[in-house]
């Protein structure tokens, strides 16, 4: 009896998964509820009773919404679902949270098919035009937990957003609770092409960068970037166009160069993400690090711009002014 119980179960769960891989939010919930007590009983084995438990799930249930077209046995989806829940429970532990950048989520198996191909690129296409649902209070704090490489853990975001770690974990739920509320409204709507905005964007950065080595980085601020961008400090403005200038040629004058290492774009909101190369004798020059939270006006144009610095700072602050 029990086995068939168990197998019944496989084959619900098999069902439900790939209606989720379809597309179906609301299967995709079914499958959480349904293992929502096993996922729940790792997360208190790995971080023991506490709140981090509840952020554990709350951030599963979005890395199963990204990655469910990942799962190859859809039968076997509840292993995987604590699968997530363990490793994200064990980042947690090690005070680090490594996520999987959104544009990783098209590359497809080497054995997959076009078919699976165009189902993921689709999906992400869809989560992005959910995000750009909420509110910009709610986007960004989101977009850096669940998107960034580097500015994922509640201190890097409440140092991003200029509010306190309480209201980060906050914004962080209603932003999870109206994302699913958001996806099941834009299902049937039209999605962008995220890829092609991530490549434009990618190559804007790498454009900037050049412009930045050639002296022309104020030139290129006065053709694309608003006339109104500011540099904000958490959501206080610190500096303007002229500020930046300076701070970027100052940057330079002392060797410190920037590479691209992850991007993201949505229509309202770019994240560039930069290695920062010290000179070469003065290697604790500068933070290792930097992310570029740029906030876009009606015209695609950045309009406010906000530094992070992902990993520990050391000396400057690059960009800002002195």
């Amino acid at each position: 009896m029990n086995r068939d119980r168990d197998e019944t179960a496989r084959i619900e769960d098999a069902a439900l998964t790939r209606a989720a891989q379809a597309g179906d939010v609301t299967a995709l919930g079914l499958l959480l509820e349904r293992h929502r007590a096993g996922m729940r009983a790792v997360a208190l084995s790995v971080l023991g009773p506490g709140p981090d438990v509840d952020d554990v799930l709350q951030d599963a249930a979005v890395t199963a919404l990204r990655r469910v077209g990942d799962v190859r046995d859809p039968a076997a989806v509840g292993a995987w679902l604590r699968m997530i829940v363990r490793n994200a429970g064990r980042s947690l532990v090690r005070a680090s949270v490594p996520v999987q950048p959104i544009e990783d989520l098209h590359v497809p198996a080497t054995d997959a098919g076009p078919e699976r191909w165009l189902e993921q690129h689709a999906m992400r296409n869809w989560i992005w035009e959910a995000v750009e649902e909420l509110s910009p209070a709610l986007r960004l704090p989101l977009v850096l937990r669940h998107f960034s490489t580097g500015v994922t853990s509640y201190e890097r975001i409440a140092d991003a957003c200029g509010v306190p770690v309480g209201t980060v974990r906050s914004r962080l739920n209603q932003g999870r609770a109206k994302l699913a509320t958001a996806l099941a409204a834009t299902a049937d709507a039209p999605h962008g092409d995220t890829a092609r905005r991530l490549r434009a964007s990618r190559i804007e950065a790498h454009e900037t960068l050049a412009a930045a080595e050639s002296g022309r980085f104020g030139a290129l601020m006065r053709e694309r970037w608003s006339p109104e961008i500011a540099l904000l400090r958490g959501n206080v403005p610190v500096g303007d166009r002229s500020i930046l200038a300076r701070g970027m040629e100052g940057d330079l004058e002392a060797g410190v160069r920037q590479r691209l290492v992850h991007a993201m774009a949505g229509r309202s909101l770019v994240v560039w993400e930069m290695d920062l190369l010290a000179p070469a004798d003065d290697p604790g020059h500068c933070p290792p690090s930097v992310a570029w939270v740029m906030t876009l006006d009606d015209a695609g144009r950045p309009h406010r711009l906000r530094l992070s610095h992902p990993r520990p700072v050391r000396a400057i602050q690059v960009l800002t002014p002195v």
